[in-house]
């Protein structure tokens, strides 16, 4: 029991952390491109408790991916809306992998006998990296549906845009069935990039 504790303890932080970085980079993000929006309703923000979407939170923690809430965007201040919601899109996974870059080059150089320490770096690397990559799923509300739905043509988008009421309950079902009936659809897709991607960054034999 202690352990369990011990671990939710070096665990949590982390999953903060990286949720903080993701929205973020959103908000600021779309700030510089002219959009406000998420500034003056609070959400530009290093307060993880304003970010927190509780089930995505939960998966994060349990199984390295997951998502946060997003922040409140409004495309008309764009001035490309196309172009620049792909680019504010983009923004919360890359925040997260230069995190879990900036882990790894801690765990290559200055990976110090502590215990502790050597935990929370390899949750920072394996956390962030699974928050990135997860969103770009195309799967709504994730980062990587904004991308696709700004990259097909009017017609499709809208009909990918209506289609996205379903992406929540998609998301779970998913998560579901690979951890309950081991069907490996996220172990496919983002246990591999992950895996490769941490030991490229930290040299680690993941």
């Amino acid at each position: 029991m202690s352990f369990d504790l011990w671990e939710w303890i070096l665990r949590i932080p982390v999953l903060l952390f990286a949720i903080t970085v993701h929205e973020y980079a959103h908000g600021k993000a779309a700030l510089s491109l002219g959009d406000p929006t998420a500034k003056a309703m609070g959400r530009l923000t290093h307060n993880p408790l304003k970010h927190i979407d509780p089930l995505g939170a939960i998966c994060l923690f349990l199984f390295n991916f997951g998502w946060a809430r997003p922040v409140p965007v409004n495309p008309r201040y764009f001035k490309n809306p196309r172009q620049d919601t792909i680019l504010m899109s983009i923004s919360g996974p890359l925040a997260n992998f230069a995190s879990a870059f900036l882990a790894g080059l801690f765990i290559r150089f200055l990976f110090l006998p502590w215990e502790a320490y050597q935990k929370i770096l390899v949750y920072m690397l394996l956390m962030n990296l699974g928050l990135g990559i997860f969103n770009l799923f195309p799967i709504p509300p994730l980062d990587g549906a904004h991308v696709m739905e700004n990259l097909l043509p009017p017609r499709a988008a809208e009909r990918f845009r209506m289609a996205g009421r379903y992406g929540p309950v998609l998301l779970l079902l998913i998560v579901m069935l690979d951890n309950f009936a081991q069907t490996g659809i996220l172990s496919f897709f983002i246990t591999g990039p992950l895996l490769g991607l941490a030991r490229w960054f930290s040299g680690l034999p993941f």
